[in-house]
């Protein structure tokens, strides 16, 4: 038996994150892991051939370097070695035609850019990044603080009081629109449209989804702020700056620790049992799972209320994904050379074709031309590859959970429709060759390649259902005041002393770490 003032389960960005503020605050930690390596979706690994280094699931920080966890941890963070890599160019896209555009880290340039294609578009586009800025600060705190808690309360009637009921509630009619409609309504070029569609399947939306017209703002508008930064090194650095800080603090960590059950001792968490039957008991637990795993397995013997554990029940995980890692003899030859520049390239025929890959993917069929998102780190940290060479990190945010066909009729579906290796290989080779043919020579320049499918994903986190890194849907109905259920408030649970964090919880998923440092905030009260 060890005991601590805080147990947490998971070691995923929001369970670090929550650590390394408490550790740094004089909280006894102690961080629970039940794979052998720490980070939840934060991993680097040689996954082809020696000497080229990949970030096996997630990749670039935006969301983190703009965060409050960031903000208080970043000096010791950056002592312990994590350092990053960006650029000006942090997105672009390309279409089949060889057609491309830029996203600059500059609005001038990217209104200059958009008015060259249609006269209007950069306009357009200017205005819906004044909109994000004239309501950033009710944006914002609705997005990255806690929805039930006095502060949000005063800012909104504060700004009912400034602004009046009615213009208030009219920032929610726009805020609600979804990005064909603001697309479509708004500009003209099919380049234009076809750069900034792409980015709501980045925060597990389509361009049909409420609200998903606001996310893609808010996307454009942080990529001009703080770019696409890329951890030199690789990812899985963060995790080692995190832990040096957290047991220089005195926390500890333990991998292959399977939390079997959250004790429960007269409607408080005192504790947790591990698979091994090793117990750990401590003041507090923080549970970085989705609903499905806290109400469904860990919480035992009528600790959650049962309507709880039926909403549990029912929540909903959302499209899969795939991730292919290629390692090349030398750089990508795109149809313009200043596209090896860009840190994530978007390959799709624009917002007809993001929409028909999205409404593929949700009917359980592998895509005809899916969205295909290719990172390329080499651009802004050359140590991830031999001098001269590169790697690509290519994922596929259309993927069918349960495979139950293929929309172009050439793969054959798993009689259970479970992934498996021949049909995660055969969908790669399609991918493959679609970018091969936007840069001539690239299968010639294959190294190495792995393919990680969404059954892979979920083997290497248990958060990550059906392949879904978004650990649930992003509908209206589970965001937002309704994430990660309707009958909880915040991050709190029906057991007190036990908390909620995670991708499935407000403010959702991305690799910000605002839920951890939520919670320890409330953790952290004298």
């Amino acid at each position: 038996m060890s005991q601590s003032d805080v147990i947490i389960i998971g070691s995923g960005i929001n369970s670090l994150v929550c650590a390394g503020v408490l550790a740094k605050r004089g909280r006894k930690v102690v961080v629970l892991e039940r794979e052998a390596v720490l980070g939840g979706c934060i991993r680097s690994e040689e996954l082809t051939v020696p000497g080229f280094l990949h970030d096996t699931m997630s990749t670039a920080h935006p969301l983190f370097v703009t965060s409050p966890g960031y903000a208080e941890l970043k000096d010791v963070l950056h002592g312990h070695g994590l350092a990053y890599g960006n650029n000006a160019t942090p997105t672009g896209v390309l279409l089949p035609d060889g057609r491309s555009l830029v996203l600059r880290a500059s609005r001038d340039a990217n209104v200059r850019a958009m008015n060259a294609l249609a006269a209007g578009d950069g306009d357009a586009y200017a205005e819906a990044m004044a909109f994000v800025e004239q309501n950033a600060g009710l944006i914002f705190p609705l997005l990255g603080n806690e929805l039930w808690s006095a502060p949000v309360g005063r800012m909104m009637a504060g700004r009912v009081w400034k602004q009046g009921a009615h213009e208030t509630l009219a920032f929610f009619g726009p805020a609600m629109q979804s990005c064909r409609a603001w697309l479509e309504t708004q500009f003209c070029s099919p380049l234009t449209k076809a750069l900034l569609a792409p980015w709501v399947l980045h925060t597990g939306l389509g361009p049909e989804s409420a609200m998903s017209a606001l996310m893609a703002k808010v996307v454009a508008f942080t990529l001009e702020a703080v770019g696409l930064p890329i951890v030199q090194g690789g990812n899985a650095r963060t995790v080692d700056a995190f832990r040096a800080h957290i047991e220089a603090c005195g926390g500890r960590f333990h991998t292959g620790a399977d939390v079997e059950e959250i004790l429960v001792e007269g409607g408080k968490a005192r504790g947790v049992r591990l698979a091994d039957g090793r117990v750990f008991e401590a003041k507090q637990v923080v549970a970085n799972v989705t609903p499905t795993q806290l109400y469904g397995r860990l919480l035992r013997n009528g600790s959650a209320p049962e309507p709880l554990r039926r909403q549990a029940a029912e929540y909903r995980y959302g499209k899969g994904n795939m991730q292919i890692h290629l390692a090349l003899s030398a750089p990508p030859q795109w149809p313009e050379a200043h596209l090896r520049e860009v840190i994530y390239l978007h390959l799709t025929d624009g917002l007809d074709g993001v929409s028909r890959a999205v409404n593929e993917a949700e009917r359980g069929l592998l895509p005809v031309e899916g969205t295909i998102c290719v990172a390329q780190p080499c651009a802004v940290d050359p140590s991830r590859a031999p001098a001269g060479q590169w790697v690509l990190w290519v994922q596929l945010p259309e993927c069918p959970r349960h495979v139950k066909g293929d929309a172009a009729g050439e793969i054959a579906a798993p009689a259970d429709g479970r992934w498996n290796a021949d049909v995660a290989e055969r969908y790669a080779d399609r991918i493959v060759a679609r970018i091969a043919r936007q840069a001539p020579g690239l299968e010639a320049s294959i190294l190495g390649r792995k393919v990680i499918s969404p059954a892979d994903l979920e083997a290497m986190n248990i958060n990550l259902v059906g392949g879904d890194p978004y650990s649930g849907e992003c509908s209206i109905d589970q965001y937002m005041f309704w994430r990660p259920l309707r009958g909880v408030k915040n991050h709190a649970t029906p057991v007190k002393n036990l908390y909620q964090i995670g991708a499935s919880t407000h403010p959702g998923p991305g690799l910000s770490g605002a839920s951890g440092f939520h919670v320890a905030n409330v953790l952290a009260r004298p």
